[in-house]
């Protein structure tokens, strides 16, 4: 049976994890009787509610004969290292632009990592019904993107295809009457390579993905470049950092759609799961111990961010979580990093964690996963990771790229200029829009969103993706504004708050937990304000005319997980519990926060 391996790369919402569902429904690989859902690849909870693919999947259909091994990768540029090992494993690629969108910074980010592999995409533009949308232009764009790269001519005459992803429609010219995705398996057939390698070559296999079984232990999903493998074969595992091991595979596990199965054998060019060494990692090879020869050893991107998780100490610790211990939090870290190698955590002492990842999204994911298994803890302000290079102090630097309306392109070019940001280019793009594009350090990007999408009304759009590290630059602008910090401890009143709420924006609503050091609202003013939440209206026996009007309350602003941790300066940290999402003072008593205050000064 001849086999194609190809990847779905593309800038997150352009449509890559529905355009699989399409492949895998059209393919004949589901049965009727098959319950199948919306996005099928996306399987976890959080990755259904924000739409958005986390973990790279591979999926495997049948067309006429030909198996098509399909793996779906994130399109968020926190998890641009999970894609980059991918393409690795891979004979083509589809690279998938919305209609109207044209090329953004990830879909460049991921180009220019598959064209430096010799990968020869094939174009498919997306969403060709919406009614903005101009395939010609995205098409230039495409080419012009390709030629920046130094694509070769083989690789800038890439094959087009147009299509309605959700609709389940592929054609090759815009004018075709096309039903269904049939243009795009064949050209996936004619323009993808069959994979190279033989199967009476010694085994060569290499692992680019972790899973992890309870039963079984730990499993790495891999390509076979060259040989065979079978189950129970004895095989050595030759590690990244030159170590060899012997072992035998006790499971082998192939794919086909949604199911996973156990499987006897599998030849080259396939993409397998493989469970039996405990020393497994990514980019580890499996090779024939009478004539071994190992692969190059993949590169892993370097985290950029770092973040401190702690045991929680404020005075509702342990009311709202089940797992609150240091302990449990160390071995659910531990566990995490078993299977998600872009990420890495030390344990600092006294309850306290280090966890660095590739970007806020990464990390507040993370968190959001401990939170709903129960756990309670406190997260710190996000801070860059500083290298020190030949005696220079250097500091990660992002591409920016932001489309806003005309009428708040000003607003953004001012603030961002106070955060160090480079403008690089200032392009309009019709419809009272305007792309604009940065080069900004990493520091300069924390807690820049909401305030962003505060100056534009909701309505502008903002991407980045890491470029590389440059020397340190200065201090880069810090929120303007203070906090509103309750200074006694009980269940905040109505009263209260409608007397409170001339003087900022509130976070809770009444009736909340509050306690001394916590925050219950930003301040209107750049100074730290001690309010009283709880106090009650004083009644008397005397009626007075006008004084016992209604209370309103503004809605309150309540803090999602990323927006608070844009928003925490250093001596703020966010409490995270299953329940609720507070936020503190680092020092909870007022004399030892003045103190701390003095000292630093």
């Amino acid at each position: 049976m001849s086999i194609r391996n190809i990847a779905v790369i593309a800038h997150v919402d352009h449509g890559k994890t529905t355009m699989v569902d399409q492949l895998l429904k059209q393919s004949g690989t589901f049965s009727e009787r098959d319950q199948v859902d919306e996005r099928v690849m996306d399987s976890n909870d959080i990755e259904k509610e924000r739409g958005i693919t986390i973990l790279s999947k591979n999926t495997a259909i049948n067309y006429k004969g030909t198996k098509i091994n399909i793996i779906d990768t994130p399109g968020h540029a926190d998890f641009g290292g999970e894609v980059e090992r991918v393409l690795k494993m891979i004979d083509g690629v589809l690279l998938i632009v919305d209609a109207q969108e044209g090329v953004m910074p990830q879909t460049k980010f991921v180009v220019k990592k598959a064209l430096a592999l010799g990968l020869r995409p094939i174009v498919v533009v997306n969403k060709i019904d919406k009614a903005a949308a101009e395939p010609d232009r995205v098409i230039n764009e495409v080419f012009d993107l390709f030629a920046a790269l130094d694509a070769t001519d083989e690789q800038l005459d890439f094959p087009v295809i147009y299509a309605i992803g959700k609709e389940g429609i592929a054609k090759n010219e815009l004018d075709d009457d096309s039903k269904d995705m049939q243009p795009l398996f064949d050209k996936i057939i004619e323009h993808v390579p069959a994979p190279s390698g033989s199967n009476e070559n010694p085994l060569q296999l290499q692992v680019f993905t972790l899973g992890y079984d309870n039963f079984v232990g730990k499993i790495g999903i891999a390509r076979i470049f060259n040989g065979t493998i079978s189950k129970n074969q004895n095989v050595m595992l030759a590690k990244a950092d030159g170590t060899k091991h012997t072992g035998r595979i006790s499971k082998l596990i192939g794919f086909l759609g949604l199911e996973k199965m156990d499987i006897d054998n599998a030849s080259t060019g396939d993409i397998v799961a493989i469970a039996g060494f405990d020393a497994l990692d990514v980019g580890d090879s499996v090779v024939d111990p009478s004539n071994p020869m190992p692969l190059d050893p993949l590169h892993i991107e370097e985290p950029t961010l770092s973040v401190v998780f702690s045991v929680n100490d404020g005075p509702l610790a342990g009311t709202e979580g089940k797992h609150v211990t240091s302990n449990k939090i160390a071995e659910r870290l531990e566990s995490e990093m078993k299977t998600n190698i872009a990420m890495k955590y030390e344990n600092i002492g006294e309850g306290k964690f280090k966890v660095s990842g590739r970007g806020e999204l990464q990390i507040t994911i993370l968190a959001e996963n401990m939170r709903r298994e129960g756990f309670e803890f406190c997260l710190g302000r996000p801070e860059v990771i500083v290298k020190i290079e030949n005696g220079v102090k250097t500091e990660p630097f992002e591409n920016l790229v932001i489309d806003v309306p005309d009428e708040f392109s000003g607003t953004v070019i001012e603030k961002l200029g106070r955060r160090r940001a480079e403008m690089k280019s200032m392009v309009p793009t019709g419809d009272g829009q305007t792309r604009l594009e940065f080069e900004i350090p990493a520091r300069g990007l924390i807690g820049f969103r909401s305030q962003f999408l505060t100056d534009t009304k909701g309505e502008g759009i903002m991407n980045h993706s890491f470029m590389e590290f440059r020397p340190f630059v200065g201090s880069v602008e810090k929120r303007q504004n203070g906090a509103l910090v309750s200074m006694e401890n009980g269940v905040a009143l109505a009263y209260s708050l409608w007397n409170l709420q001339d003087r900022g924006v509130l976070f809770i609503d009444p009736q909340a937990k509050t306690y001394v050091g916590m925050i219950i609202g930003e301040h209107s003013r750049p100074n730290d304000l001690d309010v009283n939440p709880i106090k009650g209206k004083n009644l008397t026996n005397v009626r007075a005319s006008g004084s016992d009007d209604a209370i309103k309350l503004v809605p309150p602003r309540k803090p999602t997980l990323e927006r608070a941790m844009e928003w925490i300066e250093e001596d703020e940290l966010v409490e995270v519990t299953p329940i609720n999402i507070r936020i503190r003072k680092r020092y909870l008593d007022p004399t030892l926060r003045r103190r701390m205050e003095k000292s630093k000064s």
